[in-house]
């Protein structure tokens, strides 16, 4: 038998982990990458436990392999911090994602979907991810944000294009740097506009509030501070919503019968959502760097070393989920570990799952059956977000 190798840059290895993710868990659930100088845990208990141990396991390091630092960074990202700062920082930007604010996006989401969906009703076919998909979590977080909607596709395009890796490539190169420069340019000036100016959106509040520090003395979010919460919300939140749509679309194809289920009784679509996540992480990789030497599995993690928490292997491990390969949308999932886990759970969540919930339902009460056009879906490659840039769908 080959010896295994996992390598999360290569295109051939990415269009299908699933074997090779499965020999990890089964035969080198402590895996060392030497070529990249990573290791990776790829077992459902192992990730858990990982991303409870936010003292063990940090985030200050950065959380996406090729731009993790020797040292703690100082960036102001949110999700590259470690406590107290995360939780200072978590708790002023959660306000933005109450309860009520989410549940008041329903409507305006499904008003989006209508928008997208109903012009599809008779034709032959469309492009699921391209016409519909992609479109919808920029709509819908570009709305929170209050960004106009003409300008709402540009966001998307160059964040599509931020996120990019060739085969073998791992830093950033001019073209990204022309792009990112073109991102925070724009949400730079919008920022200006918001203080000046306030509205009923995310960033007008997000500005106004307040952090309340240690020394009893409060704090507003500076324009670095609001930059860096942009670009993860329109970043991760547009990518991972648009994966999992993809990932809807294919694997309900792939089960006819669960798809079916789901339009006789669409009440099960909420549960189809959490089944979907498990299936098929659009986020199947986070990097940690490890602050104490560790052994796991009878073999030693030296501290300091790069840790890739393999949450989409997770999702398939059979220690934790029966017939892990087939979708079951009747399956009782009582946790999963797709939208992380502890301090890093995404803080975006109840968003993505309103978004999900409301594009399936939408999606099937207008085409209760699909078959996909395999020959032409293409992939997103990235090492942060997993699944598809382009699904054709045949009614």
């Amino acid at each position: 038998m080959s010896s295994i190798y996992y390598d999360p840059y290569d295109y051939e290895i990415d269009a299908n982990p699933h074997p090779v993710w499965k020999r990890m868990r089964d035969e080198a659930p402590v895996y060392y990458n030497k070529k990249y100088d990573f290791w990776a845990i790829s077992r459902f208990e192992d990730v858990l436990q990982a991303s409870l141990d936010a003292n063990r396991f940090s985030s200050a390091y950065g959380s996406v392999l090729e731009l993790m630092q020797d040292e703690p960074n100082t960036s102001p990202m949110m999700i590259w911090k470690d406590a107290p700062e995360h939780t200072q920082l978590r708790k002023l930007v959660s306000r933005a994602f109450s309860p009520r604010r989410i549940n008041e996006l329903e409507p305006r989401i499904r008003r989006i979907c209508a928008r997208y969906l109903d012009p599809k009703i008779g034709e032959k076919g469309f492009d699921y991810v391209g016409e519909f998909g992609a479109l919808l979590p920029v709509m819908v977080i570009s709305s929170l944000l209050g960004v106009p909607e003409e300008d709402q596709d540009d966001i998307r395009e160059w964040t599509d294009a931020l996120l990019h890796r060739d085969p073998g490539e791992t830093g950033d190169t001019d073209a990204h740097e022309n792009i990112s420069q073109k991102l925070w340019g724009y949400f730079g000036q919008y920022i200006e506009e918001r203080r000046k100016t306030p509205s009923d959106d995310m960033i007008s509040l997000l500005i106004a509030a307040e952090l309340k520090l240690e020394n009893g003395k409060s704090q507003k979010l500076t324009d670095v501070e609001l930059l860096s919460f942009i670009g993860l919300l329109s970043g991760a939140g547009n990518e991972t919503v648009a994966r999992f749509l993809g990932w809807s679309a294919t694997a309900l194809a792939r089960f006819p019968e669960e798809r079916a289920a789901l339009v006789e009784d669409p009440t099960l679509i909420p549960n189809a959502v959490e089944e979907l996540l498990r299936y098929e992480a659009p986020s199947p990789v986070q990097a940690r760097r490890l602050k104490v030497d560790l052994s796991l599995h009878n073999q030693r993690i030296p501290k300091g070393s790069k840790v890739l928490l393999l949450t989409a292997s997770a999702g398939r491990d059979e220690r934790e989920y029966s017939d892990p390969d087939r979708l079951n949308v009747r399956r009782r999932i009582d946790r999963h570990v797709s939208l992380g886990y502890g301090t890093h759970f995404c803080l975006g969540a109840s968003l993505a799952r309103l978004e999900g919930r409301i594009a399936l339902e939408e999606t099937l009460a207008r085409f209760p059956e699909w078959e996909v056009d395999w020959e032409d879906t293409e992939m997103v490659h990235t090492s942060t977000v997993r699944g598809y840039a382009k699904v054709p769908i045949l009614l």
